[in-house]
């Protein structure tokens, strides 16, 4: 069986001691749970290590969106506009809006 192939990592630590980290895996192939045929995991967290805002789609739970201590359903429809609706939330968080 293939194996997913790691297609995008980035990870940056502010100033402040703030982390963001992007993880996007191409998975072998489509699936019902994964339409779209990728693995993600968009994490964003104080320097505590508390998560403040976390995109993945993790087995069993589809494309989703944590923030705080919430999790909502994310609807998925290109990597550019879930990248940009992370970084979004960061700037929200960094009072960037």
């Amino acid at each position: 069986m293939a194996k997913a192939r790691l297609v995008y990592r980035s990870k940056l630590i502010y100033p402040d001691g703030a982390i963001r980290e992007m993880i996007i895996w191409q998975l072998p192939e489509k699936t019902p749970e994964r339409p779209h045929g990728l693995k993600y995991r968009l994490y964003y967290g104080d320097s505590k290590g508390n998560c403040l805002v976390r995109y993945d789609n993790e087995s069993g739970k589809g494309d989703h969106r944590h923030s705080s201590d919430k999790e909502e359903p994310y609807n998925f429809t290109t990597v550019e506009k879930l990248i940009s609706d992370f970084q979004q939330d960061i700037n929200k968080f960094r009072g960037k809006l």
